[in-house]
């Protein structure tokens, strides 16, 4: 198959203003092309490590809200609803973020989302660790939570259209294994600032507060040199600086490697136009829609449902709070190491089987933690499930990144994830009252039925998709 439009001519640093092109115009497909074929090199590595960085904050914060509940039960004396609020209220602000700022993204552009999220993010965190009161701080966890809404939606979105086919699993796994850092260290840091009290007058749970939001403030001057998505800049008809985007890619790798490039392949045209977010629900991107927004409710339960509730469950069986934040801290550290596990399997393995075993996995390892009650099997099977949780988690973030189309690639992750975190919402206080009434095990029973469930959907309407360019999936 060959396409017989000519390669775009290269600009200068100061082009004219890129003129619209008309729909079905193969700029997409080439400006694909040029990417996909180009070698590993030390700048696909850079960007990769400023996205993935960025990926922390979030995950600390989505485990954040779990230590803050065991931390604040005592200290303010919580009860039930209130621990529930605390580990909700940050999920509520993602989920109202994902909703609106990945829809954004794939009409603003990429990079002014990654701008935006982190920045609000740092701003209203600071302000949390200054709350005076419960109310405050779930207000100001909310609006952190807006700010991170679409974190991970952008983390996926960017790094699969900027990476190429050959590595864009491998490298999104080590993005998300620097981002995972932050689970252990939000269990690690809680434990040993609530051993403490205080620090420099300050509670330790505060500088929990503050550290990420100052973290996430240096990050985001990092990413102000990041490049606009060139796939989305072609989509949008701005071929002219995509083209321009993309020589100035090529020529950085042809240094580094120092080697010359592979020539374009020749490729058939795939248009890539802008279209309607109602696309999602038409012809077959309807039964993908339907299969992640199934996924995503369903995989919160098992994923999340251990590492935001896990220190909670612990105190429930009778451990104190700082040796409850202790072993789940010991068992968090599975979350980076089950992420760097993936990155040799992400694109020797199909995703969708991949994804499935994994899930298993977790099944499994969640009715053993249930029963554990020695503090050596607690971690022992918290570290071989959150293990198995990033495995899966890598997988499945690099799949949901492949079965949308460039045009709808943020909005469709994005409103599916907004999901997951609305599901992140109820779930405490779903969880936590069946943990009261019917104790550990049926929390972690319920989760492991609903990943089968999971299992099922994935197996029965997921498509194929690795190893194959994202225009063609």
């Amino acid at each position: 198959m060959t396409d017989a439009a000519p390669r775009p001519k290269r600009c200068g640093r100061n082009p004219a203003p890129a003129p619209q092109r008309p729909e079905g115009s193969p700029a997409a497909t080439r400006v694909a092309a040029r990417l996909d074929r180009l070698p590993a090199s030390r700048w696909h590595r850079r960007v990769t490590l400023v996205v993935g960085v960025g990926a922390f904050f979030d995950l600390y914060e989505v485990f954040l809200g779990g230590v803050l509940a065991a931390v604040l039960a005592d200290r303010w004396g919580l009860g039930h609803l209130a621990k529930s609020s605390v580990i909700a209220a940050g999920f509520l602000g993602m989920f109202v973020g994902a909703n609106v700022l990945s829809v954004l993204a794939d009409r603003l552009g990429r990079r002014r989302m990654f701008l935006v999220n982190l920045g609000g993010y740092a701003l209203f965190s600071l302000a949390a660790a200054a709350a005076p009161d419960l109310g405050w701080l779930l207000g100001l966890r909310f609006l952190a939570g807006l700010g991170l809404g679409a974190e991970l939606v952008l983390v996926d979105t960017y790094l699969a259209e900027l990476l190429p086919r050959a590595v864009r699993g491998r490298y999104l796994a080590h993005a998300y294994t620097l981002g995972f850092v932050g689970v252990p260290v939000a269990a690690l840091l809680g434990a040993r600032l609530v051993a403490g009290h205080q620090l420099l007058g300050v509670d330790g749970w505060r500088w929990l507060l503050a550290a990420g939001a100052l973290g996430a403030a240096f990050i985001q001057v990092m990413r102000r040199q990041l490049p606009e998505s060139p796939r989305w800049l072609s989509v949008q008809g701005r071929t002219e600086e995509a083209d321009r985007i993309v020589t100035d890619i090529e020529r950085r790798v042809a240094a580094e490697t120092g080697t010359s490039l592979p020539s374009v392949p020749d490729v058939e045209p795939v248009p890539e136009r802008r279209v309607p977010l109602g696309e999602m629900f038409r012809g077959e991107q309807r039964r993908r829609t339907l299969m992640w927004w199934i996924f995503q409710v369903l995989q919160t339960v098992g994923y999340y449902g251990f590492g935001s509730l896990a220190p909670v469950v612990l105190t429930a069986k009778g451990h104190t709070v700082t040796d409850s934040l202790l072993y789940a801290a010991l068992g968090y550290c599975g979350y980076p190491l089950g992420s760097a596990l993936s990155a040799p399997l992400i694109d020797r393995i199909e995703r969708r089987t991949l994804i499935i075993a994994a899930a298993l996995g977790m099944a499994a390892c969640g009715l053993a933690f249930g029963f554990a009650a020695a503090p050596w099997a607690i971690i022992a099977f918290g570290l071989l499930l959150t293990v198995c949780s990033n495995v899966f988690s890598n997988a499945f973030h690099v799949y949901q990144t492949e079965i949308f189309p460039t045009a709808l690639r943020s909005s469709a992750i994005g409103i599916a994830y907004a999901l997951s975190r609305l599901t992140s919402v109820v779930l405490p206080f779903v969880a936590l009252s069946v943990l009261t009434a019917l104790g550990p095990l049926a929390v972690f029973t319920g989760s492991a039925a609903l990943l089968v469930l999971l299992c099922l959907d994935v197996a029965l309407l997921g498509p194929r998709t690795t190893g194959r360019s994202l225009e063609r999936i």
